[in-house]
């Protein structure tokens, strides 16, 4: 059986990546779907049928403006995709940049890489969304840098970790031997050795990333008015709690099982890419 198809036969049997893979596909064929096709226009006020319960007509039921309850949950993992996957790559070529130079260079290059790091870990997402706010104001956009520097700092760190386990393996010391200079060994050798943990990382980012997103959006800092977003949906719905619950409940567990599918994807990806942990399965 080839590599591949070994992973794939591994994967099938793995319940927690079967489940997240599951969930994180319903994800991104709910942003797909609604790029096309919505119910209703998810920005369509209609007062005269406000907090109407689920029925054929509108299959959640409507919020305090009349709005579509399940077309603001379709457009909202838009913004969730498009948050996730920006910041994610923000913080993946940065980071792993940064990490990658800090170990092949060490000295003082991975000491001023360390520190840029430790300086980038004081202002998280919420705080760097804050300030730049204030800067150039709320939106899509202030979210994605926000949570994508927040991100920088940890690819760099995993990748430096990473990158000086496998700078002192035999083959890397042969290719030093035989003329070969830190960048190449680092694009020939480090790297491909290290992608596997990138990657689960990355999977694990982007559920951070969504969560994030959904914060930033409930308080005003992130998606704005009219685009959708689960965050703001959740924001709205607190003044509705005692007379329309539900309000609350559809876009919060949108939410939970948005991340829930992501984090579990990562954690099975980590079981199947750890060459220790798939021989024990």
């Amino acid at each position: 059986m080839s590599r591949d198809g070994d992973f794939w036969h591994r994967a099938r049997r793995h319940p927690g990546f079967v489940v997240g893979a599951t969930l994180s596909g319903l994800l991104g064929l709910a942003a797909l779907v609604s790029l096309f096709w919505q119910p209703w226009p998810p920005a369509e006020i209609d007062i005269p049928n406000r907090l109407q319960p689920p029925g054929a007509a509108h299959w959640l039921g409507t919020d305090s403006l009349g709005r579509d309850i399940a077309s603001q949950l379709l457009v909202g993992a838009q913004s969730s995709i498009v948050v996730g996957v920006l910041a994610v790559a923000i913080g993946l070529l940065a980071g792993v940049a940064l990490g990658a130079l800090a170990s092949a260079r060490r000295g003082w290059v991975e000491e001023l890489v360390m520190r840029f790091s430790d300086f980038a870990f004081a202002f998280p997402a919420l705080l760097s969304a804050i300030m730049l706010g204030a800067i150039v104001g709320p939106g899509l956009l202030t979210g994605i840098v926000a949570i994508g520097i927040f991100n920088i700092p940890v690819f760099a760190r995993l990748t430096r970790g990473a990158a000086n386990a496998v700078w002192a393996r035999e083959y890397v010391l042969a290719a030093r031997a035989a003329g070969k200079g830190p960048w190449r060994i680092t694009i020939d050798h480090v790297l491909p050795n290290i992608a596997n943990v990138l990657i689960v990382q990355a999977t694990v980012a982007f559920a951070t990333a969504i969560l994030a997103e959904a914060a930033l959006s409930y308080l005003g800092l992130g998606t704005q008015p009219p685009l959708p977003s689960w965050g703001r949906m959740l924001n709205e719905a607190q003044t509705q709690m005692f007379q329309a619950p539900m309000l609350a409940v559809w876009p919060g567990l949108a939410i939970v099982l948005a991340v829930l599918g992501l984090n579990l994807m990562g954690d099975g990806l980590r079981d199947l890419l750890d060459p220790k942990l798939a021989r024990r399965r």
